[in-house]
């Protein structure tokens, strides 16, 4: 790997000569931003609930199988709370914003804080494809339409007593009357709305457009976890067009297909470094 100053050289040459610029934002990205599910900021927040169930991250907490609703949704309403209504637009998100606002650009996200939103990007320029945490929906899917749950989150905060919430804030489906969730995408029953529907048409059309032009996609702490959504068509994309190059920032796995070896940059250091040496 070249030393960093002359990835940074390149990346910038590259972002700089591109027609179309495609950005990918998975969970490292949120992580380098500070929305980070466990350490500190996890122990802060979430001391009783760790007491009571001996929670060790966000991430495996929000499987734990809860007894009753009441304790699901005080856990939910502080989950939610903390990372899409009490943090606002991050450093990160806002500097990526800037270098990337006077381009022809897209973005799509498995990220569900909507920090992009946060951070000025245009709503018909983002695809946040696994859902959103400020809405809630049917838990069967019951019929397409979600609700906005900051108000009620608020509610169920201010009323919660150890790690319940009153049984007449657990929200209930208005057409089957059945139990509600979170709109993210964990199983069969996940809601596409109408607005996912047309980010869903607006990304289609914006990725037929970048068939052998000048294309920069920048790939952001996205892992294997979902590989299927950004990483392995980022590659693909690449491979077939000779005219692309992939930036790729990830900690742990910089480094692209084989056959890609020539167009990807890779970096593995702060995130936050990166992108702020990017707009100088």
């Amino acid at each position: 790997m070249e030393n960093y100053q002359a990835r940074i050289k390149k990346a910038k040459k590259a972002i700089k000569e591109a027609k179309y610029v495609l950005l990918g934002g998975g969970a490292g990205l949120s992580a380098a931003a500070g929305i980070t599910y466990s350490g500190k900021r996890f122990t802060d927040n979430f001391a009783p609930f760790i007491e009571k169930y001996l929670f060790t991250d966000l991430y495996s907490s929000s499987f734990y199988p809860f007894k009753t609703q009441e304790e699901r949704w005080a856990y939910w309403a502080k989950h939610i709370s903390l990372n899409r209504y009490e943090i606002g637009a991050t450093k990160l998100y806002m500097n990526l914003f800037q270098l990337v606002k006077n381009k022809n650009y897209f973005v799509i996200s498995t990220n569900v804080e909507s920090q992009f939103e946060k951070a000025e990007f245009p709503s018909d320029k983002v695809f946040e494809i696994q859902g959103d945490y400020s809405y809630l929906q049917c838990e069967k899917g019951c019929h397409d339409k979600l609700y906005y749950n900051e108000s009620l989150v608020k509610k169920m905060i201010d009323k919660n007593v150890d790690c319940k919430i009153p049984w007449y804030l657990v929200p209930k489906c208005p057409v089957c009357g059945g139990e509600m969730d979170v709109n993210l995408r964990k199983n069969q029953y996940f809601v596409q709305d109408e607005k996912w529907h047309e980010s869903d048409k607006l990304y289609k059309e914006f990725v037929k457009n970048l068939e052998g032009e000048k294309v920069t996609y920048i790939e952001l702490g996205v892992g294997f976890n979902t590989p299927g959504i950004i990483r392995y068509p980022f590659e693909g994309a690449t491979y077939r067009n000779e005219n692309a190059t992939l930036i790729r920032l990830n900690r742990d796995d910089p480094d692209g297909f084989t056959e890609n070896e020539n167009k990807t940059i890779g970096f593995t250091e702060d995130m936050q470094k990166i992108v702020a040496d990017l707009l100088k």
